[in-house]
């Protein structure tokens, strides 16, 4: 609670997954990929209820076992890969509205940024609070410039593929750039509601989350690479 504010957490996990199937309660680390993002919303001792949006009775019953509610099954048109977070975030706090639960602020977490902890969230929300914020989106630096980058013609032909500016120049040279990293976004309600988004026009800021933290698993060289850095992390930490 913050403020009087209370706090909701949402982690969306739906169990249609093509290209990694079942991946949000795949073992990572001895425990099931949601269990970590569940147990870093109650560690951080700053959300009132943490609850999961799912169509699937096992990830339903793992997120139960691992301390999150599920007070209501995600229904069918909002399980696709058309439905977006939005639609599942506005559907969630409706269906809590109707059992008398209403909340000022939402915590958006996926489930496939196993690697952002408590630490993370409590920065985040820190952040939020001291910029008297409406919106806290986290991002990470960007593994690439996108200066190096353009499209191509149907030649092939790279004449014109950077700009004149950049032939000569190292990469530590260029401005850091940033992108969405999918791990938090804080949002105050009434402002999702009313722009329909979760990068709000106004008053919304970035919080920077290191490349390591970052990974959001979506193939299995993911997963691999978020079993690489939770070693690394718990190798550091012994």
């Amino acid at each position: 609670m913050l403020n009087d504010k209370r706090v909701l957490a949402l982690i969306p996990a739906r169990g249609g997954s093509k290209r990694l199937p079942q991946k949000n309660i795949l073992p990572l680390g001895e425990k099931p990929l949601i269990t970590w993002t569940i147990e870093a919303a109650l560690e951080s001792d700053i959300i009132d209820t943490v609850v999961v949006s799912t169509d699937c009775k096992d990830i339903a019953n793992i997120s139960i076992a691992s301390g999150a509610k599920v007070p209501f099954e995600r229904p069918e048109n909002l399980s696709n890969d058309s439905a977006t977070s939005l639609d599942v975030a506005l559907h969630a706090l409706d269906q809590l509205g109707e059992d008398g639960e209403h909340y000022d602020i939402v915590i958006l977490l996926q489930p496939t940024s196993p690697l952002r902890s408590n630490k993370e969230i409590i920065k985040a929300f820190e952040l939020f609070d001291k910029k008297s914020a409406s919106g806290i989106v986290s991002v990470c630096e960007m593994e690439h410039s996108p200066l190096w980058s353009n499209t191509l013609p149907e030649d092939l032909s790279l004449s014109e593929f950077l700009s004149n500016d950049l032939h000569n120049k190292r990469s530590q040279e260029l401005q850091i750039y940033y992108r969405l990293n999918g791990a938090i976004y804080i949002t105050l309600i009434e402002e999702l509601r009313n722009q329909n988004k979760f990068l709000l026009n106004k008053n919304c800021f970035a919080f920077i989350m290191d490349k390591e933290k970052s990974v959001d698993i979506d193939t299995l060289n993911d997963f691999h690479l978020a079993e690489f850095y939770l070693k690394r992390q718990m190798d550091n930490e012994a």
